[in-house]
């Protein structure tokens, strides 16, 4: 299985979030875990890839029935009127990192990176159709097609430097300290693809993304999406992670997870 890593990233992760403690090495499903509006909102797009049907229209369809039926799941309030159909599902111009949280499956999906970049503005143009919610998608996308692609950190970070323009060059333990509660793309997406430059697994990226303290299951459902694509190291987490989920892990999205894997042809 690859595409596993934002689900991984976003259970271990809900624990700590809005702790104001900053949690270095945090141990995973040490307390509680459970999957929020990150997994679902990427279970939905997984859903629309593999319809078939590629449109605006029908991802709104596919985004909001979904997004319904776990509205428990922790969602903005921004969103949760929008997939109730409060504005008629129009998009609300939205900057925050919902848009980039959801994206990964795009950047796993398409070959070319025209492709990616197109869809990857579609996926976040239905909500998140600010400049600043288009790029942290686009941004997200892109950082996991190089990844799976087998290009190195450097010319990934060289990349997203270059076609995004966000400061790669910080270090965590520069950033750590003053760092606080970020939901928009622009201050949280270059936070968590330095996670992974800096991370040498999945689970040190994730560890290293929660550190931050803040949105921490966001922020590591971003690091985590990108680390798994890069360090492919991630069956053994996800099967830990569905097993230590409060409650239960929904078996409907183990079953979308495995079919978008299988229809890559790289699940086993």
């Amino acid at each position: 299985m690859n595409c596993i890593g934002f689900t991984c990233g976003d259970c271990i992760g809900f624990p700590m979030e809005f702790d104001k403690q900053k949690y270095l090495n945090y141990e995973p499903f040490s307390q509680g875990s459970h999957y929020t509006d990150d997994t679902v909102a990427t279970i939905a797009i997984m859903r629309w890839l593999l319809g078939g049907e590629l449109t605006s229209e029908s991802l709104v369809s596919y985004m909001s029935t979904l997004c319904r039926r776990y509205s428990y799941a922790g969602f903005g309030g921004m969103f949760f009127n929008w997939i109730n159909g409060c504005n008629d599902y129009k998009p609300y111009g939205s900057f925050g990192n919902g848009s980039a949280m959801r994206v990964s499956p795009i950047g796993w999906y398409f070959d070319t990176e025209e492709d990616v970049l197109k869809y990857a503005k579609i996926s976040a143009d239905i909500t998140h159709n600010h400049v600043e919610g288009v790029k942290g998608a686009q941004a997200t996308a892109m950082a996991i097609y190089l990844a799976r692609n087998g290009k190195s950190k450097d010319e990934i970070k060289e990349y997203i430097e270059n076609k995004f323009g966000y400061d790669l060059n910080r270090k965590l333990d520069d950033i750590r300290p003053t760092y606080h509660f970020e939901v928009s793309c622009q201050k949280s997406v270059p936070e968590a693809i330095i996670c992974f430059l800096e991370g040498n697994s999945t689970k040190e990226v994730i560890q290293l993304a929660i550190s931050l303290g803040g949105d921490t299951d966001t922020q590591a459902c971003i690091a985590g999406s990108i680390a798994e694509a890069f360090y492919h190291d991630c069956d053994e987490l996800f099967e830990e992670t569905i097993k230590q989920v409060d409650g239960e892990y929904p078996a409907e999205f183990v079953e979308t997870i495995k079919s978008f894997n299988k229809e890559l042809d790289r699940y086993e």
